[in-house]
């Protein structure tokens, strides 16, 4: 892992995922790249569209400079900020600052090019609303994303614990090769845990057995655990019990279709634990 990129925006979430780039960053003496999008949303709501009908096409093109105008300097802000944090937490190499206007997701294949993890915050700006909610862009970016996504809590606290979800799943081999292979978390304590109904335990079980020898031989001693009942329950409950700082899992697994019908176990977890979250496709 050589790069890293950081999505901030204009909400709390973001000191979050500047405190916990800071944290990777150190860790692995990696580079960054903070990026800023402009949503041109805010340009294009009927508010702006009534403008132009009751100023006259002249006042509303000024009005537009001026709200143009007012998000570069907000972008300058927010990407300076998020400079300040970084160096806050001792990152002490430069930090690369970009600044594009389109939609995020949109954006996403160019600026994922040349980065290896992906962080971002749960929320966007508008997280005091609709509060049990995850961000909308949030979600979308990390369907789309090709690479690990760091989903950062709205508070940041050091991490020690790793919860490690796992099922016998391609995604958890990318997981589980991550963990074996990165340095990032192959010194705190980790716990492998995987959640099965029981007529499944057998399979299940194996699974597990397997992937704790993989880390096993990797140098990790991680605590095993068989769970049961709905997974994201049982993962949210067992990391509260054991003071979990970090969730690990693989994301999205199944289809679209599958998701519409009976809901995501990522989308579950993330909405329910307050953790931070990587996932991995």
């Amino acid at each position: 892992m050589e790069r890293l990129l950081v999505c901030v925006d204009g909400s709390e979430y973001a000191a979050s995922c500047c405190q916990y780039t800071a944290w990777i960053a150190n860790r692995l003496e990696v580079s960054i790249e903070v990026v800023y999008v402009t949503d041109l949303r805010q340009f294009e709501v009927p508010f702006v569209a009534d403008l132009s009908g009751s100023l006259g096409i002249q006042p509303f093109q000024a009005v537009m400079g001026q709200l143009q105008s007012l998000e570069e300097k907000k972008a300058e802000a927010i990407l300076s900020q998020a400079e300040s944090l970084l160096k806050e937490n001792g990152y002490e190499k430069e930090v690369v600052k970009t600044h594009k206007t389109g939609f995020l997701v949109d954006s996403l294949k160019e600026l994922e090019e040349n980065a290896d993890l992906l962080i971002m915050g749960k929320r966007g700006e508008n997280a005091g609303f609709a509060s049990d909610h995850l961000g909308s862009t949030m979600e979308r970016v990390a369907r789309a994303s090709t690479r690990p996504c760091f989903v950062a809590s709205r508070a940041f606290r050091p991490i020690n614990k790793v919860v490690f979800a796992y099922q016998n799943v391609p995604s958890c081999q990318e997981a589980l090769d991550f963990i074996k292979n990165s340095p990032l978390l192959r010194d705190l304590e980790i716990h492998l845990v995987t959640v099965s109904p029981n007529e499944e335990e057998t399979e299940s079980l194996n699974a597990l057995r397997g992937a704790e020898s993989d880390l096993i031989e990797a140098g990790c001693q991680p605590n095993c655990q068989m769970l049961h009942g709905n997974p994201s329950h049982a993962i949210s409950e067992y990391a509260q019990a054991n003071e979990i700082d970090l969730i690990v899992m693989g994301a999205y697994g199944h289809s679209r279709i599958r998701h519409l019908i009976i809901g995501s176990t990522t989308t579950e977890l993330l909405r329910d634990c307050h953790l931070p979250t990587i996932l991995f496709r």
